[in-house]
């Protein structure tokens, strides 16, 4: 006879369905306070180094435990200073946790015996399977798709997506998207960061199909977003496939070489309302493109950190006759811990594009994807060159666990902290066209109060109060982090 599906277990699924529809993540659960350090003997010890004996990989069932081992930043029979091992064994705890891999984690000294220690790491898999419902809102922000577009469901992407993580055991994902709604859209894309055995060559590869009858044609002189729809056809279609090799020769470093192909065409209706959308006004734009991408990670939780550094930098090249384009980038987030449970946080971004006279498909800057500055959500300013840069005050409300009435796989408890900040924002988009609209080529500022809240899934909810220069105040919501 068939079993049925339990109703805990179906309610837990409904509940990782709604989660993940409103942050946007497909990243899988996390557990905030699974430190577990062991006291070692005090500091006036006969051994001032400690040799490192063997260590006991435990809790895994799919993940290869060489992949464990590659994050912890010691081996069997390294020599380390007794003062230095608690360090050691906390920065282990951190990196395997950064793999995205486990729900839990601890890494701790199970024996000592004279001058030799016993490391047992633990470690608690996630769920890797998530047949899900895809449900996901189009536009920039929360609030811009709440007020701006009177939450409007013909704005929001349907469909379902299929992702398959830790395919083989060694950190590769399968996503699968079939996506309907105000956008139609077939895409699948494979990461494997670990193709080698010494676990430094990867690859990562993807196709996608996509096609809308709305397009986002022009943005006028008030920094809004101009459209343009015809139910009745397809005003743009997308065809785009790319292909990259991994590089991640240390723990916290990672190179990518990627190239790719990309052939769009609008209809006419696009660029008689904006001739300059595409370059020379065609309405087939075709080209290969090529980029390398370089990312540094040394923090303790990287969905939001709060203690050491994480950068990354972006070189992309275009090649086509008629739209020359070169475009460099990077991002950082420097946080440091000053009081208990309080800390600082500086962020810094910037972009520039060459030449200086682009195609309006090639302006867009504050207001896309996830470069935008705290109280300007309603605003999008073009650009070819800008930056913005950020101060942040954190600090520590509450850290709570809810247990769940239920056990599912992994999970007994849903853990929640609360940070309560302060922050400003100070920004600049350079255009070339002088008076393009009243917030480019002007020094930008922007200031707030918020609550951040961080939960399992790696999900970072974020309310925020915020100013700006224009005198506008409103409470705004994000599902992402800043950048």
């Amino acid at each position: 006879m068939q079993k049925s599906l339990r109703p805990d277990l179906i309610f837990f699924i409904l509940l990782i369905c709604l989660l993940k529809g409103f942050t946007n993540y497909a990243q899988v659960p996390v557990n905030l306070d699974t430190a577990l350090i062991a006291d070692l003997a005090p500091s006036d010890t006969l051994y001032e180094n400690i040799v490192i004996g063997e260590i006991i990989i435990t809790g895994y069932k799919k993940t290869k435990p060489y992949l464990i081992e590659r994050d912890i930043p010691f081996k069997k029979g390294d020599i380390v200073k007794r003062t230095e091992l608690n360090k050691l064994l906390e920065l282990g705890r951190q990196q395997v946790m950064n793999t995205s891999l486990f729900v839990e984690a601890s890494v701790k000294v199970i024996n000592q015996i004279s001058d030799i220690v016993y490391v047992e790491v633990n470690v608690k898999e996630r769920w890797y399977l998530f047949p899900l419902p895809y449900f996901r809102m189009i536009d920039r922000n929360f609030n811009t798709w709440w007020v701006e577009h009177n939450h409007s469901l013909e704005r929001i992407n349907y469909g379902i997506e299929f992702l398959q993580n830790n395919v083989s055991g060694r950190n590769d994902n399968l996503n699968i998207s079939l996506v309907n709604g105000y956008t139609q859209q077939f895409a699948v894309r494979y990461k494997n960061p670990f193709l080698d055995k010494d676990l430094v060559h990867g690859m990562n590869a993807g196709f996608s199909y996509s096609r809308n009858r709305e397009v986002n044609y022009a943005t006028n002189t008030l920094n809004k977003q101009l459209f343009v729809k015809q139910e009745d056809q397809f005003l743009i279609n997308q065809l785009h496939f790319d292909l990259a090799y991994t590089y991640r020769p240390a723990i916290k470093t990672r190179h990518s070489f990627r190239i790719g192909y990309t052939d769009v065409r609008v209809k006419d209706t696009v660029l008689k309302l904006n001739p300059e959308y595409f370059p020379g006004s065609v309405t087939r734009l075709r080209f290969p493109d090529i980029s390398y991408n370089v990312q540094y990670y040394n923090v303790d939780y990287i969905p939001y950190p709060l203690r050491g550094f994480t950068g990354e930098a972006t070189i992309y090249k275009r090649f086509n006759s008629k739209d020359q384009l070169f475009q460099i980038g990077g991002k950082g987030t420097y946080t440091k811990k000053v009081l208990s449970n309080s800390y600082l946080q500086f962020q810094a971004a910037g972009l520039l594009r060459l030449p200086f006279k682009q195609s309006f498909v090639n302006q867009r800057l504050f207001g896309s994807s996830d470069f935008y500055m705290r109280g300007l959500e309603y605003y999008v300013i073009d650009g070819v060159a800008g930056g913005v840069l950020r101060g942040t005050a954190i600090q520590q409300v509450f850290n709570f666990n809810i247990p769940l009435p239920f056990s599912v796989k992994s999970i007994n408890k849903i853990p929640f902290k609360i940070y309560a900040k302060t922050f400003s924002d100070l920004g600049y988009s350079y255009h070339p066209k002088q008076g393009h609209s009243i917030l480019n080529n002007k020094l930008l500022r922007t200031w707030g109060i918020g609550l951040d809240i961080v939960s399992f899934y790696d999900i970072v909810f974020k309310l925020e109060y915020s100013f700006n220069q224009l005198g506008n105040n409103d409470l705004f919501f994000h599902t992402k982090s800043d950048f």
